[in-house]
């Protein structure tokens, strides 16, 4: 606050003149705010991400399109004991490195009392789900119930295009009533 001439101030003139002194060849500022900074450049790409977002319409659309990967009458062959496979071209070492949990999973699809056919939307669902967001590992509970989902799941990954690997789960995620899935998302 500026005093008054008409004012009392508590200052001395001796402490006035000091400041005027110090203060001489000093100018007025001519603006004293700053631009806002530029956005960074991951959040203009979170931004654009959240933007192109689709509805949830859209996306159980897309499930149902994409669940046509699976058929139930095509069955593979597994090796005796836990479950798992390498795609075509994938190291063999990708599995070994999956059932020791080196893989993270950053999303997890539970099927506890699902139909097959509900069980196969819902796969078709996640694995579109981590295609669009670029995860490359995932977790699969499909429980022990009656056993068939257990059974019919291996099949249904082989033929998807995008399974790189799958393995049955550590303890930590579930042991032999999951799958933990390895996906080639690329960029």
């Amino acid at each position: 606050m500026v005093a008054n001439k008409h004012q009392s101030s508590s200052l001395s003139e001796d402490d006035i003149e000091l400041f005027r002194e110090a203060a001489r060849g000093a100018s007025r500022i001519k603006q004293d705010k700053l631009p806002p900074e530029p956005p960074k450049i991951a959040e203009l790409r979170k931004r654009r991400q959240l933007s192109n977002r689709p509805s949830a319409q859209q996306i159980a659309d897309a499930s149902r399109s994409a669940s046509h990967y699976f058929s139930d009458d095509f069955e593979a062959h597994f090796a005796e004991g836990p479950i798992r496979f390498a795609a075509e071209g994938e190291s063999a070492y990708l599995v070994k490195q999956l059932r020791r949990g080196d893989y993270t999973p950053e999303l997890l699809l539970d099927l506890h009392g699902m139909t097959l056919a509900t069980a196969r939307q819902e796969l078709a669902a996640l694995l579109l789900a981590c295609e669009r967001e670029h995860i490359d590992c995932c977790c699969i509970m499909h429980g022990h119930g009656s056993g068939k989902l257990k059974q019919q799941l291996p099949h249904w990954l082989v033929q998807h295009p995008h399974v790189r690997a799958f393995h049955q789960a550590p303890l930590e995620w579930g042991g032999a009533a999951s799958l933990l899935v390895l996906l080639n998302v690329a960029s």
